[in-house]
């Protein structure tokens, strides 16, 4: 199964607006086909595993698949009937599928057929690689992952005339990793006015580029902006004068899974405020900038309780503790929220 959530990886960023699916053929103790799905409306994992084999399945072979084979008929035939007709007489399923239409009948039909399934192995694991496609299935609204760079004393930028980065090359090439995963990166009108972003890929060979959308009252945008200007314009959407919360809604009927707010600060408190955070990643640099903008310039919780950190840090080089791992339970309406806490050296090192 860790096999076949390897594969499964592959497609994150990539699938949407369907999970990531990762599938292996194993007889004996050998892998001996792969699959995983690498975009909607191509072959699901467990097809494209079974392609790859290119035989009819022996009586003793076993498929390992991350999540429940689909049932019904969308863009492409339900992977039960594949399954089914390839000859499978074992498969081990990691994480039923969430979705009402889908949920538990592909096992089902699987096990009418007279195919022995195995379900629930490494389950939290399966679930968690579509964190984002289980929210929006069932809520219709989009993930929504918070980054920012931020200095000591939670600011996002330094005084002027001074340089412009707070944290370093690892930091930013990591959140251009992340950024090949959403379907989306938000920004308020502030940032757009201010740093010009780009709002692109940059470093992650065949990563799609994801929506760029703009928060503004005023509607008055710079028309030489990058994201109105640049090759990706067509792929930028503004929303004027609408809250946060009527933003994602339209973006989750827009068939966007997940969105990453890269700031600015009333923008991410705002996000904080009103409880719409799922995970929080920050980029913190060893630094007190006394910059003019605060990272999440919001209310606040009402109760240091409401609050709670634990940190747990590991690693080192050229990014201190590089993967430091600080989770925030934060209780709320919707249980709680995750962070990741990269800490940089390189304001240290400069």
């Amino acid at each position: 199964m860790r096999a076949a959530l390897a594969e499964a990886k592959k497609g994150l960023g990539r699938t949407s607006p369907n999970p990531a699916v990762g599938a292996v053929l194993v007889i004996g103790d050998r892998i001996v086909a792969r699959g995983h799905h690498r975009e909607a409306g191509r072959a699901h994992a467990e097809v494209e595993c079974l392609r790859n084999f290119d035989a009819p399945v022996p009586r003793h072979a076993t498929l390992y698949v991350t999540l429940e084979p689909c049932s019904t008929e969308g863009r492409t035939a339900p992977c039960t009937n594949a399954i089914i007709r390839a000859g499978a007489k074992s498969v081990v399923v990691g994480a039923r599928d969430v979705n009402p239409r889908h949920s538990g009948r592909g096992i089902i039909q699987l096990r009418n057929a007279g195919i022995t399934v195995q379900e629930g192995v490494l389950a939290d694991e399966c679930t968690q690689l579509n964190e984002t496609f289980n929210k929006w299935i069932l809520t219709g609204l989009p993930f929504v992952i918070a980054k920012c760079g931020m200095s000591l004393d939670g600011r996002l930028t330094r005084p002027d005339g001074e340089p412009r980065w707070i944290t370093g090359r690892d930091a930013r090439h990591d959140a251009h990793r992340l950024r090949a995963r959403v379907d989306a990166v938000l920004v308020g009108a502030e940032t757009v006015r201010a740093d010009n972003p780009r709002l692109t890929i940059r470093g992650v060979r065949g990563a799609r580029q994801p929506w760029r959308v703009v928060m503004t009252r005023s509607g008055r945008m710079p028309r030489r902006a990058h994201l109105f200007s640049d090759k990706f314009a067509g792929r930028t959407l503004i929303y004027r004068r609408k809250p946060l919360a009527a933003v994602l809604k339209d973006l989750g009927k827009r068939g966007i899974t997940n969105v990453l707010i890269e700031g600015g600060g009333e923008v991410l408190g705002q996000a904080l405020d009103s409880r719409l955070i799922d995970k929080l990643q920050i980029y913190l640099g060893p630094i007190v900038t006394g910059g003019p903008v605060i990272a999440f310039s919001g209310q606040g919780a009402a109760k240091t309780a409401e609050a709670r950190a634990t940190l747990s840090i590991s690693g080192s080089g050229k990014l201190f503790a590089s993967r430091a791992i600080q989770r925030l339970c934060r209780t709320n309406r919707r249980g709680s929220f995750r962070a990741i806490v990269l800490f940089n050296d390189w304001e240290v090192k400069q």
